[in-house]
């Protein structure tokens, strides 16, 4: 019955319902030309003391009401916050400014669906969250792409050498969090056996690990099992795989990439809005990766469903997997009620729409989980877990990250 309802949840096309009757929607990817972020130059800044806690709820947050208020950026308010801070494994750190080039800026759009009212929390009603145990799926596409941040956060693969996350993951707005300057990310594995015996690591595979918080005793079964549905004790039913337990691989991070609006926004109500950050590893994986994408709004994603995978602080040792509709939406954030813990925060936010070209369904990156957070909207106190959607300037930027130049970044 798991497996069915995983096969429906990753395969079933979308349908809507008009006028009685059952009718497909075409929902794809549309290649569409992006503004150009160019590099202008490049100052040198003191080292980061490296002294910050990193933060799971950010304060003054502008809201859905609040974003409607403001006033559309100006292109050299867009610069400023697009550049962008790097720091290197030794501790040096760089701001980078930035040209914008081919932005037709538009007004403001906001949806005006009425969301309900919800009290603090960010698991709502019955936990939906599905814990990925079966080794078949947990170290196999998608979710070998969500991976794990040394300071508590989770991550998401969009590259060989890349990891997209969320920003407060890494800096307060002020200052970057204790243990950045070593930072390490974890990449799920399967522990292979040999004759029964533990392989033997080196001791630079182990000193690794200590920055991290590996996998020791996850739960021997296969499928996928949702924690708010588990009623029955555990029946020892389960079977352990011949290739071991999945396990953490845990690697350097050689550059980290920060856009100033991030910085520069603490002292305002719009920082949520650049909540993301990018991290080049020291070496390279050989898994299949996650590619980005320009989030579409809420209209043209199936059933306005999203989907992340992160490691949830009270599920220790296990990848967790929701998915849900989207409440809400401004031009840089979705509003939604998944249920999530801390620690998914900084999980790729994907969904599946069509390639236009081989007319196959296929997985992008539209956003970046950033957390739970609470707003005085008119007055009344609400709550959400919202995301940062990928806007053509930020698809432009973090391409700009990844690739050095804005060469491979002119369509997305």
């Amino acid at each position: 019955m798991e497996n069915i309802l995983f096969w429906l949840i990753f395969s079933t096309p979308a349908w809507t319902v008009i006028g009685g009757s059952e009718m497909e929607q075409d929902f794809t990817w549309h290649l569409r030309k992006i503004p150009r972020v160019v590099s202008e130059r490049t100052l040198h800044l003191s080292s980061p003391k490296f002294e910050a806690d990193a933060k799971l709820v950010l304060n003054r947050v502008c809201g859905i009401e609040c974003q409607k208020e403001l006033p559309v950026p100006s292109v050299s308010e867009l610069e400023e916050s697009l550049s962008y801070e790097t720091v290197f494994e030794n501790g040096t750190r760089t701001l980078t400014q930035v040209n914008v080039q081919g932005l037709m800026l538009e007004p403001t759009q906001n949806t005006t669906r009425k969301i309900t009212i919800r009290r603090k929390r960010q698991v709502y009603g019955i936990d939906s969250r599905f814990s990925i145990l079966d080794k078949r799926f947990v170290t196999n596409f998608p979710f070998s792409t969500a991976v794990k941040l040394s300071t508590g956060c989770s991550g998401i693969l969009i590259s060989p050498n890349h990891v997209l996350t969320a920003a407060h993951c890494i800096h307060d707005g002020q200052d970057y969090v204790k243990g950045g300057k070593k930072l390490r990310v974890g990449l799920l594995k399967m522990r292979s056996k040999r004759n029964g015996k533990k392989p033997r690591g080196s001791k630079r595979s182990r000193r690794e690990a200590e920055y991290g918080d590996p996998l020791h005793d996850t739960q021997e079964e296969l499928g996928i099992r949702s924690k708010g549905r588990r009623r029955r004790k555990e029946s020892g039913k389960g079977q352990k795989g011949s290739e071991g337990k999945p396990s953490f691989q845990w690697t350097r991070v050689k550059t980290t990439y920060i856009p100033k609006g991030w910085v520069r926004g603490v002292r305002e109500n719009v920082a949520l809005d650049y909540d993301y950050a990018l991290l080049e590893l020291k070496r390279p994986h050989k898994k299949k990766y996650m590619e980005l994408g320009i989030s579409p709004t809420i209209k043209k994603m199936p059933g306005s469903m999203i989907h992340f995978s992160g490691f949830d602080n009270d599920r220790s040792g296990q990848l967790v997997y929701r998915f849900c509709s989207v409440s809400d939406e401004s031009n840089d954030l979705f509003y939604q009620y998944c249920d999530a813990e801390p620690g998914s925060t900084g999980s790729g936010v994907y969904l599946r729409l069509k390639d236009p070209d081989k007319k196959k369904w296929k997985r992008k990156i539209i956003a970046v989980y950033s957390g739970h957070q609470q707003m005085d909207i008119n007055g009344v106190q609400k709550d959400y877990n919202v995301a940062v959607r990928i806007t053509p300037l930020k698809y432009a930027q973090i391409c700009l990250w990844i690739h050095g130049n804005d060469a491979d970044c002119t369509y997305g």
